[in-house]
């Protein structure tokens, strides 16, 4: 929970921080949105919007990063504090790498759409995959807005369902490149997009993991805390 502080000056920084933090999640998460409707549509025009608009978000992260530090170095935080302002500085850099993958997504789409022959359905081979890294990102999102320790687990949860959605997709692929090589070049690249959104997904989760750490103090990193014993992937 906020604590109240002396200085307005030192909670107005605060709330600038998270602000800030949430401000550049809203862009990250729009711009995997308008990755995946890119690589729907193949529109080489959104496909460099989208790649352009991942500078927004690189200078968010810079910025940010700078006024993580200043306050650390000003106000020296303390307990609940310190732990909202080292977790924000992790968070800020899987926001930044989540954008380096919708770009990548978007790229891969025009890439794609400049083919004179799709011998796949390529859209339909990721839907899912977009689906459960979409919502696992916006769910962690909304947990570290809320401080809400209960759906970060859950997120943590959820994580095995996009990894085998990826492992799927994978073996959809290859037998698709051993059937007709002429899907070669296609399949490469659909892979390529579901290690991205798999790779969404395992960001997402880490930022679930430091809600749990501002909360609770705990460092859940490669403990496996929270899953359940057995895998679970539908």
């Amino acid at each position: 929970m906020p604590i109240d502080h002396s200085s307005k000056q030192y909670d107005h920084d605060l709330e600038e921080i998270r602000s800030n933090f949430l401000l550049m999640g809203g862009l990250v998460e729009s711009q995997f949105q308008e990755a995946v409707a890119c690589f729907q549509t193949g529109k080489a025009s959104d496909a460099d919007r989208i790649v352009k608009a991942d500078e927004k978000v690189n200078r968010l992260e810079i910025e940010l990063d700078d006024a993580c530090s200043h306050l650390i170095v000003r106000r020296q935080p303390a307990a609940n504090d310190l732990r909202m302002v080292m977790a924000t500085i992790k968070a800020i850099t899987d926001l930044e790498r989540i954008g380096d993958e919708a770009a990548k997504i978007a790229r891969t789409a025009r890439t794609i759409s400049e083919r004179s022959v799709i011998s796949i359905n390529h859209y339909e081979a990721i839907r899912v995959i977009a689906q459960r890294a979409g919502d696992m990102l916006h769910g962690a999102l909304d947990a570290f807005a809320r401080l809400d320790q209960k759906n970060p687990l859950a997120l943590i949860a959820q994580d095995q369902a996009v990894d085998h959605e990826f492992r799927t997709v994978l073996r959809t692929m290859i037998t698709f490149m051993m059937e007709d090589p002429r899907t070669i070049s296609v399949a490469l690249d659909i892979i390529w997009v579901s290690k991205a959104m798999e790779r969404i997904g395992d960001h997402a989760k880490n930022i679930a993991e430091y809600v749990i750490y501002i909360v609770d103090g705990k460092d859940i990193r490669h403990t496996g805390y929270g899953l359940p014993k057995q895998d679970v992937v539908a």
